[in-house]
């Protein structure tokens, strides 16, 4: 069986949102369903402009939110 690692970053206030949605897209009720971490994340730098923060993933566009 191929192994699939998806990692998102939303904001703390999102988090129980889109953990809801992927639980209920991605189950199947079988072994492999797939767990979800959430974790913490520090500092975010795009590395073509160095913005920093919350600026560096997202650029205004509203596809850009959850």
């Amino acid at each position: 069986m191929a192994w699939l690692r998806i990692e998102i970053v939303v904001r703390d206030d999102d988090v129980e949102k889109v953990a809801a949605i992927i639980k209920e897209k991605a189950y199947t009720g079988n072994i492999g369903d797939g767990k979800i971490f959430v974790v913490s994340v520090e500092e975010a730098i795009r590395i073509r402009t160095g913005e920093r923060g919350e600026e560096a993933f997202c650029t205004g566009n509203s596809e850009d939110y959850v």
